[in-house]
């Protein structure tokens, strides 16, 4: 449209495509500067959309981390219970091998387990209650049948009596 007013003017006189020349380029500056200022309103308001629309992203993700952190401290937790688990079973494991191995050095040694002396104490009581019922009297009340017999206690004489028997041996052989 603006260039048809251009041809229009250019056929007539200077001073005329002169003024037109001002009215359009002074029309250009104020759609000019009306665009500018179309595109700062617009450009704010933009800007408060954008600035929203990254604060809720900002959230989500935030949610999102948090969520894939707990997911990872769970994890954490199982396999430590894991291991702990293991840990425990291997030290049941290594204290029966121990308990295993010294229990047959003991018996290597010749010294009674507990449950020998329990039946050495229980053939005792019975062949008292026999000697008592045969000879008319009351058996006495032993007091080592209601108390178990500590196998330190127990140990000492064996061990003492495996020694004396060894000792026995070697006097015999010479």
């Amino acid at each position: 449209m603006m260039v048809k007013k251009l041809k229009a003017l250019a056929q007539s006189d200077d001073s005329q495509l002169a003024e037109a020349v001002r009215t359009s380029a002074q029309q250009i500056w104020q759609a000019g500067l009306g665009a500018f200022a179309k595109a700062q309103e617009e450009g704010g308001k933009v800007f408060a959309k954008l600035v929203k629309e990254g604060t809720e992203l900002q959230k989500r993700t935030q949610q999102l981390a948090n969520g894939k952190v707990s997911d990872v401290t769970g994890t954490v937790v199982k396999m430590a219970d894991n291991v702990s688990k293991q840990a425990a079973g291997s030290w049941d494991k290594l204290e029966q091998v121990f308990e295993d191995r010294v229990s047959r050095s003991l018996k290597s040694l010749g010294v009674p387990t507990q449950d020998d002396i329990q039946t050495l104490t229980k053939r005792v009581e019975e062949l008292s209650k026999a000697v008592a019922a045969l000879s008319g009297k009351k058996p006495a009340a032993t007091k080592s049948a209601s108390k178990p017999v500590a196998k330190k206690a127990a140990a000492k004489p064996a061990a003492k009596k495996v020694v004396a028997k060894k000792a026995a041996r070697k006097t015999a052989a010479k």
